[in-house]
């Protein structure tokens, strides 16, 4: 080829005879696109909530890492902290009555909330009319990478926090942040007012929590009773 793409095809060019280690960097840089894309993804993510997905919605979408990529990176790291948590007895006491629910809890818990995701997005479809099924999606996986990285941080605190009120403050501190966090991602994203978005936030999240709630206990009532 005479130039760096494939005129045909627009494959780019690449040269694959060197060193491995260079090769892998490249794979590793590429699959978690750690570049200054990804630096200012995750400052924009937490700093200035509803942005992205805006920035997003108006094809503004090569300076940030890609909502589902993102995503997908995240919820990995975040169900293994759970899974540690789970394990550990941090979030439930394991004891013989409660170590099958336990389970049950840690092999359904990624799974549900996979496929839960569209369902939140379809709640903000019901709260915001007017608005494609598609960008309420993309709300709600920036909505669900935050929210995973919040609680990979606030569910190891659980034990510490009954045991020194230093601990409970930075969970509930984190939790307020969460809820904070929802309003504002909320007033940006659907032009509403303060208290409109911090009512419909409320509303969409104690929905979505009720529906996750009997889901659990559902896939758990079917794995013993079954």
């Amino acid at each position: 080829m005479e130039a760096s793409y494939c005129p045909a095809c627009g494959q780019k060019d690449v040269n694959l005879e060197r060193p491995f280690l260079e090769l892998f960097r490249e794979l590793v840089f590429e699959a978690f696109d750690i570049d200054g894309r990804a630096a200012r993804t995750v400052k924009t993510l937490f700093l200035r909530p509803g942005v992205l997905t805006q920035q997003f919605l108006e094809g503004h979408r090569r300076r940030y890492t890609p909502p589902v990529r993102l995503y997908l990176i995240i919820s990995v790291l975040f169900f293994l902290v759970m899974a540690w948590v789970v394990r550990k007895g941090i979030l439930f006491p394991v004891n013989p009555e409660s170590a099958g629910e336990v389970r049950v809890l840690a092999e359904n818990m990624p799974t549900l909330m996979f496929v839960f995701l569209p369902v939140f997005a379809l709640l903000l479809k019901m709260a915001f009319g007017g608005r494609f099924y598609f960008d309420h999606l993309i709300h709600a996986l920036h909505l669900h990478t935050a929210a995973y990285v919040v609680l990979a941080l606030m569910l190891p605190l659980e034990r510490a926090a009954s045991t020194h009120w230093l601990w409970l403050i930075a969970q509930l501190t984190l939790c307020v942040y969460l809820i904070v966090y929802l309003a504002v991602s909320f007033h940006r994203v659907y032009a509403l007012s303060w208290s409109a978005s911090l009512i419909k936030s409320m509303a969409v999240l104690v929905a979505y929590i009720m529906i996750l709630a009997a889901s659990l206990e559902f896939a758990s009532s079917l794995k013993f009773n079954g």
